[in-house]
């Protein structure tokens, strides 16, 4: 399985008991989702290995408690403490209406009601403290604010995003 096939669950972030427990904290708003897996892909390097769960337990939250096959003393659990944790992307839950997962809109079309077509989205960027829509413009880099209030329709039969813009903030990337 490849990353990019895969969808970041979360990460381990410590050992649990002496008999090679571990703790994942989930990157999700629905933990309880993920509370019954069999397998998962922890990143080991460059490769994600499949790891088969014996048993899980969600507490505080987002944080589930794993016990994985042949991860059975503190020295396994320490070997894959901090390594990510992956799914399919087929195990994502569908979304409607205006919410989305970011790669699935990767390449849809964005149109400001007062502006109109705005150009192709080529990626969002979250490093920030507001994810951002960048998109291409001909040639010219526009970044969107991923607001809740811009964003008026996502159409993913046609592949666009309907976002309605404060006056003025494409023209600043245009002129």
């Amino acid at each position: 399985m490849q990353q990019k096939d895969c969808f970041y669950l979360g990460k381990i972030v410590k050992k649990h008991s002496f008999k090679g427990e571990v703790v994942i904290k989930l990157d999700t708003d629905e933990p309880e989702l993920y509370k019954n897996l069999e397998s998962v892909f922890v990143e080991l390097g460059n490769n994600l290995v499949p790891f088969f769960i014996e048993k899980s337990s969600l507490s505080r939250g987002t944080m589930l408690r794993v016990k994985f096959e042949g991860v059975d003393t503190e020295p396994d659990a320490e070997a894959i403490l901090r390594s990510g944790i992956y799914l399919p992307i087929s195990l994502l839950p569908k979304l409607t209406g205006n919410k989305f997962y970011y790669h699935e809109v990767i390449g849809f079309t964005i149109v400001d009601n007062t502006f109109g077509k705005v150009g192709t989205l080529t990626n969002i960027n979250d490093s920030a403290a507001q994810p951002l829509f960048e998109i291409d413009r001909e040639g010219t880099e526009i970044f969107i604010p991923m607001i809740d209030d811009f964003i008026q329709k996502v159409d993913r039969e046609n592949k666009t995003i309907e976002v309605e813009t404060p006056e003025g903030l494409i023209d600043l990337y245009i002129n």
